[in-house]
């Protein structure tokens, strides 16, 4: 994941350059391979690259096709082929090896600013048009790659990387209330436009921005669709079309011969491991595939090691744990490596860092089974819909084909539903008792809580639950927990099930049965994986491990932790319960520490020292030889 910064001085005013240099330096370890800049007067871009794929090999960025049209891009482009057809049929010349920074400036030549709507991929990318004096950014479909932005003091700042924002002059550390409050109702920010940084927002997925004449317009470029459910003759069409989207998904995030899948025992994540395995092997050129697995061994009953195991070994790939047993919480916490630039509620943060650090001594791509849980979510609404229309020859005929299929009725989630009404969200988090009642007045919290927490309305009439899990907030900001700001290492994380082309013929699936168990994945890795890894229900982990690690003598002083001043800005110390010694459940001790995480995140940002000017200008100074 290459870093990308943009500066525009609104006042005309030349842009500073030993200033953007500082702040492309900033991303110099998220973008190791090469860093540069390019300024015409008051427009400067820079740029950190990564190099992951093949067509990286000689890529300089910022970079221009003809001088007049510059980009700086973070992006991985897919659908290749596709997409040079279409821009040589529209008399573009594109070399099939050109970078795919390049692909974006053909589109972008050909298309304008609807050039988004023929890209595919996950990209942030920022092109300055001179003719036009207009800066265009997007980002893509599903928030895959950040990117944030200022307009303050004068000037536009824009970047992927939330520190480089900050670092402009201009930028205050203010921080937004709202989203503080966001972190201490649910753990996470529910705003996609806002950071925790009053003066810094984020461009949602699936938008694009412009910036011309002083106007600044931010539009949505895409929806995900609502399709009929698609109808083939034979149950074997299913299964060969999903296994060539999920081969093409997985090749296009391959392009390179060293990958690490993070693997556990469970269907998803062995799918891509196998998948992209195939498709190496496929190739006589040498390559390095292995999986990196974390695992319990006494701490809480798990399995993965086991299964995860089993996988390994029937593909012949070397697998690397990390035992978890021994992290405390918090560990480490004091140190910079832990700094993360907004809030998390991550008490094994530790854990992920030292995950990132094993892959990274191996590759700078790794993969994962993120998405199935939710593309392939059955529906009990698609039954209740047959019912309503009467198309009751539809509905034997499909809970037959599942009886014949796995020898029982189907699991359409009917008791899930049921304790849902039961009890609304057993993982919703309880109001806190222990807000700074000005602060939960002023921004008007129980009213916020009740606003994200009511019963969503479901839009889309088959796979209703599946539609509403995959347009959910919350996937934008976990996939910024992979982004390099936040793991400090310089491994770019890629999502196959996450492919624009797999989640469309996915969402169009009937329900019954190829998603109750996720039907359709198994029966295309039959004879790839292991039977006991292929025929694996979905089960959670026998236990919690931050409940376990509060049930020991070692977390009491969690209980007693000494709170930074501005925290009493935001809640009432005295006020929060003990959290160990005591029975609590899981998301009532999730909840009851997000204070004691605030206020970690809250000593960082105190204590932070950015780097001194002389060591800045060493860097520059060795830039310009």
């Amino acid at each position: 994941m290459s870093g990308i910064v943009g500066i525009i001085n609104l006042d005309c005013a030349p842009v500073d350059r030993q200033l953007l240099w500082r702040m492309t330096g900033l991303m110099s370890d998220r973008g190791p391979d090469a860093q540069d800049i390019w300024i015409d007067g008051p427009v400067g871009f820079g740029h950190t690259l990564l190099r992951t794929t093949a067509e990286s090999r000689h890529e300089r960025q910022p970079c221009s096709l003809e001088g007049q049209v510059w980009i700086t891009a973070d992006a991985r482009v897919d659908g290749r082929t596709d997409l040079i057809q279409k821009l040589e049929a529209r008399g573009r010349r594109v070399s099939k090896a050109a970078p795919d920074v390049e692909l974006i400036l053909h589109a972008y030549h050909v298309w304008g600013e609807d050039c988004v709507e023929h890209l595919i991929g996950d990209f942030a990318f920022a092109i300055w048009d001179a003719d036009r004096r207009r800066l265009f950014c997007a980002r893509d479909h599903f928030g895959v790659k950040p990117f944030y932005f200022a307009q303050v003091g004068g000037c536009f700042v824009i970047s992927n990387t939330l520190d480089c924002v900050r670092m402009h002059p201009a930028v205050s550390d203010e921080l937004n209330e709202q989203v503080i409050g966001d972190f201490l109702l649910f753990g996470t920010n529910e705003d996609p436009a806002a950071t925790v940084f009053a003066d810094i927002q984020r461009l949602p997925a699936a938008h694009h921005l412009t910036w011309s004449a002083g106007t600044l317009s931010l539009n949505r470029y895409w929806t995900l669709p609502i399709n009929e459910p698609t109808r083939y003759r034979k149950a074997s069409d299913y299964v060969d079309q999903f296994s060539e989207l999920l081969e093409t998904a997985v090749a296009d995030r391959l392009r390179t011969d060293r990958v690490a899948v993070f693997m556990s025992g469970g269907i998803d994540s062995s799918t891509i491991a196998a998948v992209a395995h195939k498709l190496l092997s496929r190739d006589s050129a040498p390559y390095d595939l292995r999986a990196f697995t974390t695992v319990y061994d006494r701490l809480i009953p798990d399995e993965e090691r086991h299964y995860s195991g089993l996988v390994a070994e029937a593909l012949g790939i070397p697998i690397h744990y990390l035992v978890a047993d021994d992290y405390r919480l918090y560990e480490r916490w004091d140190q910079p490596e832990l700094r993360s630039p907004e809030p998390v509620n991550d008490p094994l943060a530790a854990l992920s860092v030292d995950q990132y650090r094993q892959v990274s001594s191996q590759s700078r791509v790794a993969l994962t089974g993120e998405g199935g849980d939710v593309v392939f979510r059955p529906s009990l609404s698609y039954l209740i819909n047959l019912l309503k229309d009467l198309r009751l020859w539809r509905l034997v005929a499909d809970v037959g084909h599942h009886l014949w299929s796995h020898r029982r009725l189907p699991r359409i989630g009917l008791r899930t539903r049921l304790r849902r009404w039961v009890v609304k969200n057993p993982w919703q988090f309880p109001y806190p008792a222990w807000l700074n009642r000005d602060f939960e007045a002023r921004h008007n919290l129980p009213a916020r809580w009740e606003q994200i927490n009511e019963e969503p309305t479901f839009v889309h009439p088959h796979r209703p639950e599946a539609y509403q899990l995959i347009t959910a907030p919350f996937w934008p900001s976990l996939f910024e927990s992979y982004d390099p700001c936040s793991t400090l290492s310089p491994v770019e994380v890629r999502h196959p099930l996450f492919d624009l082309r797999l989640v469309n013929f996915a969402l169009a699936l009937p329900s019954m049965p190829w998603c109750v168990d996720k039907g359709l994945v198994r029966a295309a890795v039959r004879h790839i994986l292991p039977e006991p890894v292929r025929l694996r229900l979905k089960t959670p982990l026998a236990g919690d491990p931050l409940v376990e690690l509060l049930r020991r003598p070692n977390s009491q002083w969690v209980d007693h932790f000494s709170p930074l001043p501005e925290l009493s800005k935001y809640l009432n110390r005295d006020a929060i319960p003990h959290v160990t010694g005591v029975t609590l459940g899981t998301t009532q001790s999730w909840s009851n520490l997000l204070p004691l995480s605030l206020n970690y995140w809250l000593y960082h940002q105190a204590s932070t020292e950015h780097r001194s000017e002389s060591e800045w200008e060493g860097k520059y100074d060795e830039a310009n030889k």
